[in-house]
């Protein structure tokens, strides 16, 4: 299969202008890229052609699996919001089969946005957990999907014993190892849900399989960090994760809008990860991350859709976003080249899944085929800016996963 237009590739070693734009083609061969060349698009290919943008897969590294039908649900504060929204609906998840469904169809919605890659929370349920990854995989997805744990501060439904909780996340890794196409993760909801026996047990866990990715919440908004310093006798949102064995380079800590200098450089040492959710961020009430901050603290970042608080699917309104937020405070904010890495070649790398987000020879044919109805090849605006500022979801008109047709517009 030949795939022709104007390439979105990395440019390694130039951290301002981390992607660049090129005409050409990806040969297709099987599941994976078996050739890139840089050329004028031939006037005959399998999918895309002149004028057309042909980008890796995106990847979406905070996302809720059972909360895709909950978009749209305003006005309340997280803790609120979860305890109204949130919990009322994860709880159907007691049903596998209803879990199933749900999954295929937020599978749907991912891909037809252009999302090829996640990390991923399902519900305390252990069984839906299992087949939501099925479902994922079944439908091309990358990535990794969490059960998500809690033993206090949610509904009777929601919680359960840690050392229960602990047991079945370790049969999921056990069944969807570390490496395989949609993984098992260890995924803790938050403090506020989790004593320090659980915490302390899924830090031990994780030490216990290597490659295992990490998945919890952090310090979204004031209320939720005041919460976790009354339940842990007054320590630091961030040191309770470092003192359960939960702080390492396979961490993916979302939100982290209310760090401080010291919890900054605790994350920055252990090389976790803070996966930064603007839109989510902006719809709860929860505050403005200072990336800026964070990135000069040594910090790594990475970014998510956070669906359902978050109400954009699409990563590259994400993105756009991430930049919006960080013009608005003022800050040194990252250029569109920036933007466009993070949701491909960089968000891949910060959330541990090296063959996703790149147009590479050998890298799993994941990628997508944009027409954009407007002439953004031309003119003194960078075309990097140009789409991402004008991106219309309808000009998504294919993703591929291994190298096979998922999604086609209308």
């Amino acid at each position: 299969m030949i795939v022709a237009g104007e390439l979105l590739l990395e440019r390694p070693g130039d951290a301002d202008r981390p992607v660049e734009l090129a005409s050409g083609y990806v040969r297709i061969e099987g599941e994976v890229i078996t050739e890139v060349a840089r050329c004028p698009p031939p006037a005959s290919a399998d999918l895309g052609g002149p004028g057309c943008l042909v980008a890796p897969g995106l990847v979406d590294t905070h996302v809720h699996l059972p909360q895709f039908s909950l978009i749209g649900a305003h006005g309340l504060p997280l803790l609120e919001w979860l305890e109204e929204i949130v919990f009322p609906a994860e709880a159907q998840w007691a049903d596998a089969a209803f879990a199933a469904r749900a999954a295929r169809e937020a599978a749907g919605q991912l891909l037809a946005h252009g999302s090829t890659a996640v990390c991923a929370y399902s519900t305390i349920h252990h069984e839906a957990t299992a087949a939501a990854i099925e479902q994922l995989a079944a439908a091309g997805l990358r990535g990794v999907v969490g059960m998500t744990m809690s033993d206090r501060a949610a509904p009777d439904e929601l919680v359960d014993d840690p050392a229960r909780l602990l047991d079945q996340t370790a049969d999921l890794l056990d069944r969807f190892p570390p490496g395989e196409r949609v993984a098992a993760a260890i995924t803790p909801r938050f403090a506020v849900s989790c004593s320090a026996e659980l915490l302390e047990g899924a830090g031990r866990l994780a030490a216990q399989t290597p490659g295992a990715a990490v998945q919890t919440h952090l310090s979204e908004t004031l209320d939720e960090c005041r919460a976790v310093a009354a339940a842990f006798g007054g320590r630091g949102y961030t040191q309770v994760y470092a003192d359960a064995g939960l702080l390492t380079p396979r961490t993916l800590l979302g939100h982290g809008v209310w760090l401080d200098p010291q919890e900054q450089q605790l994350i920055a040492q252990a090389g976790a990860v803070v996966a930064h959710c603007p839109t989510a961020n902006a719809f709860l009430r929860a505050g403005d991350m200072r990336r800026d901050e964070l990135v000069a603290s040594g910090l790594r970042l990475s970014l998510g859709s956070d669906v359902g608080a978050g109400y954009e699917r699409s990563m590259v309104r994400v993105a756009r976003a991430m930049i919006q937020t960080a013009s608005r405070l003022g800050d040194r904010y990252p250029t569109p080249a920036q933007a466009w890495a993070q949701i491909t070649h960089a968000g891949a790398d910060a959330a541990g899944l090296a063959d996703a987000g790149r147009l590479a020879v050998g890298a799993p044919a994941d990628l997508i085929v944009a027409k954009p109805t407007i002439d953004w090849q031309r003119g003194r605006v960078d075309p990097l800016a140009r789409l991402l500022f004008a991106w219309d979801d309808r000009w998504l008109r294919t993703t591929l996963c291994r190298g096979a047709v998922v999604y086609a517009a209308a």
